[in-house]
């Protein structure tokens, strides 16, 4: 099924341009996140929805990305990619750090009825991420378009084939089967975790988001190999920022709405993983060109980081 998605999203991209199609890609592969977290959010396992949104933020960035151009440079010396676009993507990434690290301070500096003040300042927050997606669109769709034009010639030498209606049907479709699998992914959280003797946090950090970034990471390494690293940055880095911006909002509302008390403050030991990350993507990113041994840097990275979950108590 992610091959499937992989496909109908490159169809697509080559019937309109690599943002749009690494944006779609994006959309319908978090549709998986956002389910299983809403999933998780109902039965009130508020622990495996904040890591299974943490944990897809770090496999787009550091999994997808590090195995997207560990294979591109397997198959090409040097690549290179759009700089404006992926350093406005990394820049807003800056900011969900911002909006994590807040809520995390908050929770030590305030201990007088900090319960309620922080679920107020989450979903503050919540909606500001919210409203910071939506401009982001506006700017890359309408006001600022040309900073996302992909380098001439990059994706013209192939021909879409499938029809645009068919490509828009199997992506959907595709969508609606891996979200149907969600539903008993989430059920399986707890056996899965007391049979392999696994905590919680782990198996929503690592092993849930590895499961439901199938898709961004088949995508993402097939493109990379054909050298399109515009629509590798749109898919990987894209995705990081929808779940972050978009997805992990939307918990937090939703939540409001069953009266769920989802808060943004992550531990102080998660809080630094993402803002290492983050920093070590953006410092790769900045010259615009990829190689094989970035690629490896960033798996090493998150390899380090799943280890670090698995072995902390």
């Amino acid at each position: 099924m992610a091959k499937l998605l992989g496909m109908a999203t490159e169809e697509l991209a080559l019937r309109t341009n690599q943002t749009i199609g690494g944006l779609l890609n994006a959309s319908f592969g978090n549709a998986v996140e956002l389910i299983v977290g809403l999933i998780a959010l109902q039965q009130g396992l508020l622990d495996v929805v904040r890591a299974s949104l943490l944990g897809s933020i770090l496999s787009n960035l550091l999994l997808v990305l590090g195995a997207s151009f560990l294979a591109g440079g397997i198959y090409h010396k040097s690549q290179t990619f759009n700089t404006t676009a992926a350093q406005t993507s990394g820049s807003l990434l800056c900011i969900v750090v911002m909006a994590f690290v807040v809520p995390a301070a908050f929770s030590f500096a305030v201990k007088e009825d900090s319960e309620r003040l922080l679920l107020e300042l989450s979903r503050g927050t919540a909606i500001v991420l919210f409203i910071l997606y939506f401009l982001f669109l506006f700017f890359q769709l309408r006001t600022h378009t040309e900073l996302f034009v992909g380098e001439a010639g990059e994706a013209e030498e192939e021909e879409p084939s499938l029809t645009l209606a068919v490509s828009v049907a199997l992506l959907v479709t595709v969508t609606i089967l891996v979200s149907i699998c969600g539903e008993y992914l989430v059920g399986s959280i707890e056996y899965v975790a007391d049979r392999w003797h696994l905590s919680n946090t782990f198996v929503g950090l690592v092993l849930v988001p590895i499961v439901g970034n199938a898709a961004e990471h088949v995508t993402a390494v097939t493109v990379a190999m054909k050298d399109k690293m515009d629509l590798v940055i749109g898919v990987a880095i894209g995705s990081s920022m929808q779940i972050a911006l978009l997805v992990t909002p939307m918990c937090v509302i939703f939540g409001w709405i069953i009266d769920q008390p989802l808060t943004l403050a992550f531990s102080t030991f998660e809080t630094s993983v993402l803002f290492v990350s983050v920093f070590v993507v953006n410092s790769v990113i900045q010259d615009g060109k990829a190689n094989w041994l970035e690629g490896a840097m960033l798996l090493g990275g998150y390899f380090i980081i799943a280890y670090a979950f698995y072995v902390m108590p």
